[in-house]
């Protein structure tokens, strides 16, 4: 009898095991474009393989790495190259007016807007496609300059419920090449996590061209069905390697992903 109760235990212990192992979710697919037509900034590899690790070690993302725009389309592709709808969602380390003919364009709005896929950006993403401005809509403005350069500076976290900066206390010092941003930056449209503290900033530099003092740094918005997550910083590759921004990532991708909730609703700048 001990030994019918015995197997029945094991039976079922690997029945669990082997339902659990069934039940884990599919990895989400996340393609990194690295592609350069403008500044080269030295951390674009480094930003690269650091998301990559982070997909392999949190188990949630495989990450495919190009410095080309081939995959940006929705045409079937030869030679095993998977395009738009493999995807989960595309992420931008870019400078410059990128390689894609109108069709491929239409193909990745298509692929956030109506898709309800995730598009992120980093850095000099808003230093990309100045010519196109539906991407401009799309990443939620565009580089104007960075009057400081490398600066040591104080960064608010205006909102520490989003699951990509509730980690990050309500403010901290950085240091990183500062982004200031023109239109269609807009609030309105918008919802900022991060922004500058001004008064850690010199505000008479004549390089700086907002007189708003809205220095935005992550952003998030709804493009129509899919999600958009934005972060200047990572000029240095110093900052990849912090694990709070790498925390930042992580949740990022998640959520552009779909696979989190965060309110995206966008707001004023606080204190107006």
């Amino acid at each position: 009898m001990k030994n019918w109760l015995l197997c029945g235990a094991l039976l079922l212990t690997f029945g669990v095991c082997a339902s659990t192992q069934t039940q884990q979710p599919k990895k989400k697919k996340l393609l990194f474009i690295g592609e350069v037509k403008g500044f080269e900034h030295d951390s674009v590899s480094h930003a690269m393989a650091t998301i990559e690790k982070l997909g392999q070690q949190s188990g949630l993302w495989d990450t495919f790495l190009r410095t080309d725009s081939e995959l940006l389309t929705k045409q079937k592709l030869g030679n095993n190259a998977k395009n738009l709808d493999y995807f989960d969602a595309v992420m931008f380390y870019t400078t410059g007016e990128l390689d894609l003919n109108d069709d491929q364009k239409a193909a990745l709005l298509s692929f956030v807007k109506d898709d309800g896929k995730g598009f992120l950006g980093t850095h000099s993403a808003t230093d990309t496609f100045y010519k196109w401005p539906e991407y401009g809509e799309m990443i939620g403005g565009y580089f104007n300059d960075h009057p400081w350069g490398q600066v040591h500076l104080t960064v608010n976290v205006e909102d520490r419920a989003f699951p990509a900066t509730k980690h990050f206390p309500a403010s901290f010092p950085f240091y990183d090449e500062i982004y200031q941003f023109k239109e269609p930056y807009s609030r309105d449209k918008l919802r900022v996590l991060m922004s500058v503290d001004p008064s850690s900033v010199d505000l008479s530099n004549p390089r700086v061209h907002r007189t708003d003092k809205d220095f935005a740094i992550t952003w998030v918005h709804q493009y129509g069905k899919g999600r958009v997550f934005y972060s200047s910083l990572g000029h240095r590759e110093e900052v990849w390697d912090r694990p709070d921004i790498q925390q930042m990532w992580t949740e990022g991708v998640k959520w552009a992903m779909g696979m989190t909730e965060g309110d995206a609703t966008p707001r004023p700048k606080p204190g107006n």
